[in-house]
């Protein structure tokens, strides 16, 4: 039986990655836990806690070996993969994820869809119409799908690109989506996040 992983330490799992990649990509062959938890200001007991949740990766005197915790990292989170990834919206969002260069490897954005396409120009992915998505979904492994429409249309576009088979949302709609148990998705707001960050604004002015 796989064990269960906590939400905080799959969230804390892509700040791991991105201090590790830096690491190596600065020629560090080694690093302790304490070394990484100050980068990411934590303790050195909770880094360990978090890689023992995987099978723990390091030696006691040691630390850990960059290279390998990297490939570690990427094998856990499946950025080893390739996973093919669509947009349904082609307003700023929809046009900034397509454009944007720091997905990783495995990322890869194959078409873009929205209900007027008419001057819509993305490079080498596609821009289809909408009305074209239940059966590309059909006819091409998609592995995620990136909502970023308006919340009016969002529910039905979930409920099309399941209904096509794909199970992984990457939802940037102001909305909740009902769908079903077996499809995975992760919401991202802006606006919470800057929410967030004007409530501790709002306590340091008092």
């Amino acid at each position: 039986m796989e064990k269960t992983v906590s939400p905080a330490i799959i969230k804390r799992l892509p700040r791991y990655y991105r201090v590790v990649t830096h690491l190596f990509n600065e020629g560090q062959t080694k690093v302790s836990s304490k070394a990484i938890a100050e980068l990411m200001d934590v303790t050195a007991s909770q880094v360990r806690q978090d890689f023992c949740s995987f099978g723990g990766y390091g030696q006691q005197g040691y630390g850990y070996d960059v290279k390998k915790l990297k490939s570690e990292l990427e094998n856990i989170m499946g950025l080893n993969k390739m996973h093919n990834m669509i947009i349904i919206g082609a307003g700023n969002i929809g046009r900034a994820l397509a454009g944007y260069k720091g997905f990783g490897d495995g990322f890869k954005v194959r078409a873009v869809f929205d209900v007027v396409t008419d001057g819509i120009e993305l490079g080498e992915i596609e821009v289809l119409n909408i009305s074209r998505l239940k059966e590309y979904c059909a006819e091409n492994k998609v592995d995620i799908a990136v909502i970023s429409t308006p919340r009016s249309a969002a529910a039905k576009v979930a409920a099309d690109v399941v209904d096509a088979g794909v199970k992984n949302i990457w939802n940037f709609a102001p909305t909740e989506l009902d769908v079903p148990g077996d499809v995975i998705v992760e919401n991202i707001s802006m606006s919470e996040s800057l929410y967030v960050l004007s409530y501790y604004m709002n306590r340091q002015e008092g």
